[in-house]
């Protein structure tokens, strides 16, 4: 996983769907989405681990 584009396909696979139409409020959401699978075991924590970096870097940016 390397992109904002590959965690989206990640919740994808889950059927979640984030579009709220402001950027910094689906990054927020998304990385709730992500905390939730991994706290029900459906990612691996490198999975989790790199989704997050992925998504707090996109909220700098």
């Amino acid at each position: 996983m390397n992109s904002y584009l590959d965690v989206q396909k990640l919740l994808k696979r889950f059927g979640s769907f984030v579009y709220l139409g402001d950027r910094e409020s689906d990054i927020m959401l998304m990385e709730e989405e992500i905390r939730e699978l991994y706290q029900n075991n459906l990612i691996s924590s490198e999975e989790f681990k790199q989704a997050v970096l992925i998504l707090r870097s996109e909220k700098k940016s």
